[in-house]
Order: structure tokens, then sequence, then C-alpha cells
């Protein structure tokens, strides 16, 4: 069945006529995600689900393939029609339907502490599908608690393939993962680095080497080996560089 725009919008329900004097508060969201937005070296725009349309994008080339920021801004959806994959596409809506499914049942507070992390492709500028982590937040509701505007963050996905669809709650520390396989949502159990797997993956994001961090920590290259394959394990990654974003992405340090 072929999507279409409209799809992405049906499971949402924004039901507030919005006046002049409530886009004033929009606009101060607007500026915060452009003071943001010279911060990171992450794309970030935002999305009006009343308007059907992206409010702000940042200038960061990752999610503009080879656009200016303006023109994402004026394609809003479209511009995600003109440069996902079909089979990532199809998969976009289904993300955006248990999505949506799965921030209906949470209270209004709760929604305004979760966010969904998910990875698919997007063609860049040479015409090269990239893998991103897509990650976006409600950041104001409605009056019957449905998602007006939404904060979305893009950067370079550190797994493999695309899907990951993940709910965070930022308060309770809880983190859900859909599993595409038997359509249900999985709380995942809460991951702990010691400290000194913490001090490990740090040292390694600077760009040290084993034995350098050897040399750091006072303890023997085989001790950090040993240290590198618990990390690898609690994380479910098989690299430095996946297990530190990761870490970073779950707020583990």
């Amino acid at each position: 069945m072929k999507v279409e725009i409209e799809d992405f919008f049906k499971p949402v329900h924004v039901k507030d006529n919005f006046t002049k004097d409530d886009y004033e508060i929009v606009d101060a969201y607007i500026n915060f995600a452009k003071s943001l937005s010279k911060l990171t070296y992450q794309s970030i725009y935002l999305i009006d689900y009343s308007k059907k349309s992206f409010l702000f994008v940042s200038d960061n080339p990752i999610f503009l393939c080879g656009n200016s920021p303006l023109e994402v801004q004026k394609k809003g959806y479209q511009h995600y029609f003109d440069n996902v994959p079909e089979g990532d596409l199809h998969l976009l809506k289904k993300i955006n339907d248990v999505g949506f499914e799965f921030f209906e049942n949470l209270t209004h507070e709760d929604k305004l502490t979760h966010s969904i992390s998910y990875d698919f492709h997007l063609k860049q500028s040479n015409g090269k599908p990239l893998l991103i982590n897509h990650k976006l937040k409600p950041i104001l509701l409605d009056k019957s608690s449905n998602p007006w505007i939404a904060l979305c963050v893009v950067s370079i996905s550190s797994h493999a393939n695309a899907g990951n669809i993940k709910f965070k709650s930022d308060d309770a520390g809880k983190q859900f993962e859909y599993d595409l396989a038997t359509d249900l949502w999985v709380e995942s159990p809460h991951v702990k680095l010691k400290p000194r797997e913490k001090d490990i993956l740090l040292f390694s994001a600077q760009g040290f080497t084993m034995e350098q961090i050897a040399d750091k920590l006072y303890v023997s290259i085989d001790t950090i080996k040993f240290h590198k394959k618990q990390i690898f394990s609690k994380l479910k990654v098989k690299s430095i560089t996946e297990a530190t974003a990761l870490a970073i992405e779950l707020s583990l340090f």
C-alpha cells in the first residue's frame, strides 16, 4: 500500500484552533531551537502538527540532503518522501503509528517527559543513503494533551540497520523498545556501567589508545581489554564507537 503524507497526521488528533497569541509562545521555542542549533553538530528542526509543517530547520547538512534549510522547511513532510528509500518510508509510517499509540496512553505530564528515538536511511547530496538516528520530543501540547509542537534532533546512527525504535522517559529513566517481529513494546533493562567502565569510554571518546588509557588508569592492557568486553556485552555493541554513542544516548555517563 502506498504511503501518503496525510497518513503521518491521522494519529495526531490536534484539536485546538490556535491563535496569534498562541504562536507568540511558539516563536520563543523557534528562537530557542535556532540558538541550540549553533551549539551542536546535530540537525535540529521543529514540527507543527496543527499546520502539518516544519517551523524551523537548522543548517546541518545531515538532514538537508543537498537542499537549503529554507527549501526543507517549505517542503515539510514532502522532504521525507523525496529522500527516504521506499522500504524505510513504510517503516517510518509504522513508527509513527505505534509511537502515537504509545504516546496516547501516557499522562499529560509524562507526554512532555518522553521522547522517541529510531533509525532510518536518508539520501544525502551524493545520492547515497545514510543511516541516521532521529529523536522526537513533544514540547507543546494542545488542551486535549495531543502533541502540537515537537522538537526533532538528527544525527548519524550508531547502529547497523534501520529500526531500533525506543521510547525513553527523562524523569523515571525507563526505556521501552518496540519489537517489530511481535508488534509489542518491551521495557528494556536499565544498563549500569561501573566507574572504571565509564572512565574507559570517556578516554576512548577523547581518542586515547588502549595503551594510553592503561597508563592513565595505572592498569594493564589486559585489564582494559577485559573492561571493554564487559562494556560491549552490557550495551550489545561491537565497537568502542558504538558503545560511546549508545552510552551518550542512554545518559550513562
